[in-house]
């Protein structure tokens, strides 16, 4: 058995023994459900409080930069994206850095990396993301126009102005919440939890000579994290939230959800140290059940907000429904087992929302919520 060491001192779960009717306790955190000894004790190994592992020797095994990288690339888009409401933007721009051509998105990227976050969308979606892109810089075209039923446009709501197109879609919106269902959410529950990368090595440092101390399997399930966008020491430090994480600070009053992710990830890396893999199953499985939830539950809230602001603030009615349908979109990146099927997501759009957004009315947006509502038990 593999052992933890920590690299601070930071606090940990007690580790103890129990007898073997004990082990059976599917509500301890840090249960062996491998661990069983032959004298019919079991073993709970220890979980840290932070996202943090090291080796025997004290060297860190955490690595998850590529991740950090495309997090920075879509930061960065969307900071271009939202210059439509002022100026002309180039879809040409967009595309460099969606490919993140010559490594540094064509030169729009403030840094250099080999990553890119087109190689790692859900192959089928990208020519949708691309023709998004030519859509929104079509609409920055108009960006001096007010926009209404038929004329792209911008919109203003208190401090906040918007770009809309002529059907009132918030391009921005669709493309960052997008990419963050078809590629963060889709790439860690998908394929980094699938077998194709939880079935590897975890023997055997990959290089340690390169400082590369992690094993394979544990490198995987680092990245899937990577993806979630939260700091090592989530839950108790809330500050800097990014993409996903920030979305599931947002619905944890009725999902409580930080606990549920942080832990699961802390439990099931641990796990993997200890060569647990039924643990290590187990987590992965509550991971993408409450992902997929974070996911529904912030589509129900932006629909609501749009049915809020119907026919007195329409900047603030088309900005959420266009952010609840990249929500409800994203849903169908869900891994296999999911609550919802795709073609229950591609129903939900076409039925009550549709191409125009101006056309939305606030039944159609009550029966998107009673429907969401109803296939989540929320």
């Amino acid at each position: 058995m593999k052992f933890l060491y920590p690299a601070l001192l930071i606090a940990f779960v007690a580790f103890t023994s129990c007898k073997k009717k004990g082990c059976t306790d599917v509500d301890a955190l840090n249960y062996s459900s491998e661990a069983e000894k032959d004298d019919g004790t079991c073993e709970f190994y220890t979980i840290p409080t932070n996202y943090e592992f090291t080796d025997k020797d004290g060297n860190s095994t955490v690595s998850y930069s590529g991740q950090t990288d495309r997090l920075n690339q879509l930061e960065e888009m969307t900071a271009y994206m939202k210059l439509g409401t002022s100026g002309v933007i180039s879809a040409d721009y967009l595309k460099n850095m969606f490919y993140n051509t010559n490594d540094n998105g064509g030169g729009q990227f403030s840094f250099s990396s080999s990553k890119q976050l087109a190689d790692k969308c859900l192959f089928t979606d990208t020519a949708k993301f691309t023709a998004w892109m030519d859509d929104l810089a079509a609409a920055s075209a108009d960006n001096g126009m007010v926009a209404s039923s038929g004329q792209a446009g911008v919109l203003s709501s208190g401090s906040s102005t918007y770009l809309f197109d002529h059907n009132g879609v918030e391009h921005v919106q669709l493309i960052e919440k997008g990419l963050m269902g078809a590629v963060f959410f889709y790439q860690a529950t998908n394929v980094y939890f699938g077998s194709g990368k939880m079935e590897v090595d975890n023997s055997t440092a990959v290089d340690a000579s390169a400082g590369k101390y992690y094993t394979t399997m544990e490198h995987h399930w680092d990245e899937a994290f990577g993806y979630f966008g939260a700091p090592i020491d989530f839950i108790s430090n809330t500050d800097n939230l990014r993409f996903w994480a920030k979305y599931s600070n947002s619905r944890n009053g009725e999902l409580n959800c930080n606990a549920v992710m942080m832990n699961a990830f802390l439990k099931g890396r641990t796990a993997i140290i200890n060569n647990d893999y039924n643990t290590r199953d187990e987590q992965i499985a509550i991971i993408s059940e409450m992902w997929e939830k974070i996911s529904a539950s912030q589509a129900v809230a932006y629909l609501q907000g749009a049915k809020d602001n119907f026919g007195s603030d329409n900047a603030k009615f088309l900005h959420e429904l266009s952010e609840a349908y990249a929500f409800i979109h994203s849903l169908k990146y869900a891994p296999s087992g999911a609550k919802i099927t795709p073609a229950q997501v591609d129903a939900i759009l076409s039925t009550h929302i549709g191409a125009d957004f101006w056309a939305v009315t606030t039944i159609d947006l009550t029966n998107a919520i009673n429907e969401i509502n109803t296939i989540y038990n929320f």
